[in-house]
């Protein structure tokens, strides 16, 4: 197990290089940050000039990156064109997506793995097909549509909870935005749990287990589940850093100043050390949820080992 981590280790270093470099080039090479920090006024060309000096733009672009990445290797991830720092407001905004993002993956892990078992164990049943019916409307409508409606209905209307989401994101005002941010993962989690269930379900290690007189719950929980949650472990590990940074739609509307809202600020002002900063760590995010997915298989099947 440790030679194999090591090993995932020592393969993440390429592709975090090769990953970062891509961003770096197409976040710096498809404009000019120094012409999108004034704005619509032409800049004064020795002030132009020294602001690239300051901000090393006006070396080569691979040189840039090997700037940058030292930078980041020093814990300095830049600053902001509007001064602040860059690592500042990663330390405002990751701990309210990170929150957003965990309860939205309980919301998915729950509720889907539940509804794909029920619907799995009863294939081609009345609950089959109103499971397939409603995740296939939930993946049908936009986030921004189901986030709008259930923000009026519950916030607006029955004032069951806050339309918008507090400054200190309190995680009781966090479930409804959680739950909208879930709804088309999960019913992507209900419909693989419900395939892999009925699938397991006839195989001959479940037919052996029945027939040894073991009960019910004990073959559907310890046996049949457990073998059919592989292909969702692998789903909801690739999914964590999906709902970091594809939370920008939901954040926006309950008011979250997360890391989606980072993104979009960073974005409309063209505000490059702040895409780059925050794409940069996501990254990480994704290349450690994939390895822990790794890892999750050998305890899901005792089959699996790593030499």
């Amino acid at each position: 197990m440790g030679r194999y981590v090591i090993r995932r280790l020592l393969q993440m270093i390429p592709v975090f290089i090769g990953s970062t470099f891509l961003i770096f080039v197409m976040v710096y090479a498809l404009g000019d940050p120094v012409a999108a920090l004034f704005g619509d006024r032409a800049p004064d060309p020795a002030t132009a000039a020294q602001i690239r000096r300051d901000l090393y733009l006006d070396h080569p672009l691979w040189q840039q990156y090997l700037h940058y990445m030292g930078q980041i290797f020093q814990g300095n991830f830049g600053t902001a064109f509007d001064g602040e720092s860059v690592l500042s407001l990663m330390a405002g905004a990751w701990p309210l997506t990170l929150r957003l993002t965990i309860v939205a993956i309980v919301v998915e892990a729950v509720v889907g793995v539940v509804l794909g078992l029920l619907s799995g164990l009863r294939r081609g049943r009345t609950v089959d097909s109103g499971v397939l019916v409603l995740t296939l409307i939930v993946v049908s409508v936009p986030t921004f549509v189901s986030g709008y409606v259930l923000q009026y209905l519950f916030g607006v209307r029955w004032n069951v909870v806050p339309p918008s989401v507090s400054p200190g994101a309190p995680l009781n005002q966090l479930i409804l935005p959680g739950i909208v941010l879930a709804l088309v993962s999960l019913a992507y989690v209900t419909r693989l749990t419900r395939t892999s269930v009925a699938e397991n379900h006839r195989a001959d290690y479940v037919r052996t287990a029945t027939a040894k007189g073991l009960p019910r719950h004990t073959v559907v929980v310890r046996h049949l589940l457990r073998n059919s949650l592989i292909p969702v472990v692998t789903f909801i590990g690739t999914d964590i850093g999906a709902l970091m940074g594809g939370a920008i739609v939901t954040e926006r509307i309950f008011n979250i100043h997360g890391v989606g809202y980072q993104l979009y600020q960073g974005i409309v002002r063209q505000n490059s050390p702040t895409v780059v900063g925050f794409v940069t760590v996501l990254v990480i995010v994704f290349l450690l949820a994939n390895l822990l997915v790794d890892l999750l298989y050998a305890v899901l099947d005792p089959r699996i080992r790593y030499a």
